[in-house]
């Protein structure tokens, strides 16, 4: 499914478990998020400020989580623009084929854990805006 609008990107609270001695967050394929995962990868050692991303994917589905720290994702789908912050370990950000994607503003020591539909394929990846509209048919 090719997502239409920012708005077919949704917010996951993830089931948390534990007490003053800490939590632990567990994701399960095709339970707690709607694909199964085929890659993980994460951000780090991003300068505080910073932005990354700043792509559309054609198949892939994403959901990224913030493991430590903050960070905003600006989404875009050649019509509307939505801002969304990440700034809590149990609650992630699943973002569909067809949207434009972009991690902004970092905190300083912010980890994106990126959980992804498919291995890594360049050809997936819609790097140009402008092509970006085009493959929407804008």
């Amino acid at each position: 499914m090719i997502a239409q609008t920012v708005f077919d990107c949704t917010l996951i609270y993830l089931n948390q478990i534990g007490d003053r001695n800490g939590h632990i967050t567990a994701v399960n394929n095709d339970e707690a998020i709607p694909f199964a995962v085929n890659r993980v990868f994460y951000l780090y050692d991003i300068p505080g400020g910073e932005s990354r991303g700043a792509h559309a994917h054609k198949e892939c589905h994403q959901f990224l989580v913030a493991a430590s720290g903050a960070y905003e994702i600006l989404l875009n789908d050649g019509k509307t623009q939505r801002q969304v912050m990440l700034n809590r370990p149990n609650v992630g950000l699943h973002i569909p084929p067809g949207i434009w994607a972009s991690e902004i503003n970092f905190s300083s020591g912010s980890i994106c854990l990126v959980m992804a539909s498919h291995t890594y394929a360049e050809g997936d990846y819609i790097r140009d805006y402008d092509e970006y509209l085009k493959f929407k048919g804008l």
